[in-house]
């Protein structure tokens, strides 16, 4: 696992990892059975010292949980009442994966309706495949390890604008944004140094 560290003025905190996601359900049965299945979770022990006065369900798989909270007036907070369409650009969990080939064929079996998308940087290859949980979360499984991890420091600045008459090389290229926010720290810079 690969970890960046930035420099900046506020000391870092002491994390380690993402442990849970805690999802609202309509039926902790159907998510139960959708994660296990689908996803390959397993269900775990909650912890009997917490006063659980709820329906729920926690699972684990991969290096982190999936914490299940059953409310059956989901639909009452959700002003959405017809399935949302999958849309690789809405808020969605991705987990890592080995082969998104078994991952299609798995989706197809089960009749489950599935976006793909691809994303290619610089040679690299990335394969997505989107679909929902039961109560219409989206989940991505992807090969996201194949584009590698770059922090924006490390990346390639070409600068747009035309009073900028070299380019800076560096050991990476980066995309639009990351060129936007490096040409405004350059344009800061020049500021503050006259």
């Amino acid at each position: 696992m690969m970890e960046i560290e930035e420099v900046n003025n506020y000391e870092s905190l002491p994390l380690l990892s993402l442990n849970h996601v805690s999802l609202l359900c309509r039926s902790v049965w159907d998510s139960m059975r959708f994660y296990k299945e689908v996803l390959g979770f397993v269900p775990i022990k909650r912890p009997s010292s917490f006063k659980f006065n709820f329906n729920g369900a926690w699972l684990y798989n991969y290096g982190i949980g999936i914490h299940l909270i059953e409310n059956p007036l989901i639909d009452d907070f959700d002003t959405i009442i017809e399935p949302r369409p999958i849309n690789p650009k809405d808020n969605h969990i991705s987990f890592q994966c080995r082969d998104v080939e078994i991952v299609k064929g798995r989706l197809e079996d089960m009749g489950m309706k599935y976006v793909t998308a691809v994303v290619e940087d610089e040679g690299n290859t990335v394969d997505q495949v989107f679909f929902h949980d039961p109560d219409g979360y989206m989940i991505e499984l992807c090969n996201c390890e194949n584009i590698p991890i770059l922090p924006l420091s490390a990346c390639l600045f070409k600068p747009r604008m035309s009073s900028f008459s070299r380019a800076v090389f560096g050991p990476a290229k980066c995309g639009l944004v990351e060129n936007a926010m490096m040409e405004s720290l350059s344009m800061d810079m020049l500021d503050i140094s006259f």
